[in-house]
């Protein structure tokens, strides 16, 4: 596979300032002063590329088989004249009633039966420059009042021959690790797509489920060969303090990334007529300083995950499934030194799935659930049963309505709207079941749009 200049260059310039805090504001700043020619189911990839929203995405966000390569190959298809900027503004509304009241839980809202308009966010989405492009989010928290930086993904793409198949490959610079994949399966876009931020949630996670989202600056780089295999590899580090306060990602408590934590992913995948199918595998693996607490060492952590899907779209209907299994390895010489956990080491192991039917790309039904569960630890899942038990399992069941997806208003034929009603069930919380569990379950009415 040879490479241009232009290809060389890019890559030059990535690697010259690949070091933590600046690589990021480096790209921030492309993003926002880059010279666009053109013009998340967002309403600017639309303008660019001409198409309906439900080109890419099946009851966005979930993307097709045409929206994993607009994605792949750098945010930069075209085939649109217009002549609006690549920017658009997404908000969500929502209504939330737990089972029981959760008083003290945000002090912005009531107990309970609370009406909040959860995140407002402005994107940059689309062509940079050729074979540059970008997903940057700036995002005001309704729940939380703040602004943030929130998933960003910039990827510089070019296509090749190698032997004799189409190769895709590309960088991505982002600040999420998963956020750059195109399968539903990982964790930064898996289902659900939204979900109350007022509700308790489970307090255990793996770190690669948002551990570190916002919070550090990664590169990797790709290919995807003949449409059928998937490579990826590169790495992330902690963004300093001062940075993540400027981008509204610090906090006293972070934990921090020591050195460079190796991210790895493989795939294989086949389309064909209606269908596609996808397996795959993931991880990361981190020296860990827990809660910005030094002179005790550092933690190890290893995440190991499986991840497989298939979609079927037709022109009325459309079915898919996505799965994931993350698995944990906790060596936890510096948390349990520094009094953050009872056991030197620990395991975690989470499961997600979830099954959706769409008519027409109007109206939707999923089915989801959830399982986390580990080692018990006294000091880290500290619980009123007495079992220090990580352990939560839910069921999710969701219907949607999306009026646009296949175009918007006379006014504003890019815009999307969709309408949701989703519910969470309990039958075990943080290692208690029972009304101690069941009290959490959450009933979530939002809408969600996008212009």
């Amino acid at each position: 596979m040879r490479l241009d200049p232009s290809a060389w260059r890019a890559i030059l310039r990535i690697a010259a300032i690949w070091r933590p805090g600046a690589l990021l504001l480096v790209a921030i700043l492309m993003v926002c002063v880059g010279h666009s020619r053109m013009a998340l189911a967002l309403p600017s990839y639309a303008r660019q590329t001409g198409q309906q929203c439900a080109a890419c995405h099946n009851g966005f966000p979930e993307l097709t088989p045409y929206g994993r390569l607009f994605k792949l190959n750098g945010y930069t298809f075209g085939g649109s004249t217009s002549d609006y900027p690549p920017i658009a503004v997404m908000t969500y509304g929502s209504f939330n009633h737990t089972h029981a009241d959760q008083p003290g839980t945000n002090p912005h809202f009531g107990p309970n039966d609370n009406f909040a308009i959860d995140q407002t966010s402005v994107f940059y989405g689309g062509q940079i420059a050729p074979h540059l492009g970008a997903f940057a989010q700036l995002t005001y928290d309704g729940i939380g009042r703040g602004f943030a930086l929130d998933n960003t993904d910039i990827r510089y793409a070019r296509t090749a021959s190698l032997f004799d198949a189409e190769t895709v490959w590309g960088l991505s610079f982002n600040n999420n690790p998963t956020v750059q994949d195109v399968w539903n399966t990982t964790p930064a876009w898996s289902f659900p797509f939204v979900a109350s931020g007022l509700a308790e949630s489970p307090a255990a996670a793996t770190m690669i489920e948002g551990g570190f989202g916002q919070q550090v600056a990664g590169l990797t780089t790709y290919a995807l060969w003949n449409r059928l295999i998937y490579l990826e590899a590169g790495g992330y580090h902690s963004l300093s303090p001062r940075i993540q306060s400027a981008l509204g990602a610090n906090a006293a408590d972070n934990n921090v990334l020591e050195g460079i934590a190796p991210y790895w992913r493989l795939a294989l995948q086949h389309d064909w007529e209606q269908n596609s199918i996808e397996a795959g595998v993931f991880g990361m693996t981190a020296n860990v300083t827990p809660h910005r607490t030094y002179g005790f060492g550092t933690d190890r952590l290893t995440d190991i995950g499986l991840d497989a899907q298939y979609q079927f779209l037709a022109d009325h209907n459309s079915f898919s499934v996505q799965a994931s299994a993350i698995f944990e390895n906790q060596n936890l010489d510096a948390s349990s030194a520094a009094g953050f956990a009872s056991n030197g080491h620990n395991t975690l192991r989470s499961f997600h799935a979830k099954a959706t039917y769409y008519y027409d790309q109007t109206y939707g039904a999923t089915l989801g659930v959830f399982r986390l569960d580990g080692t018990p630890d006294a000091t880290l899942y500290a619980n009123d049963s007495g079992n220090n038990s990580p352990n939560s399992t839910g069921l999710i069941a969701e219907l949607d309505y999306i009026p646009f997806n296949y175009g918007g208003p006379a006014f504003w034929r890019w815009a999307n709207l969709k309408l949701g009603v989703q519910y969470t069930y309990y039958p075990e919380f943080n290692g208690m079941t029972g009304h101690a569990a069941t009290d959490n379950n959450t009933l979530f009415v939002f809408a969600w749009v996008a212009f």
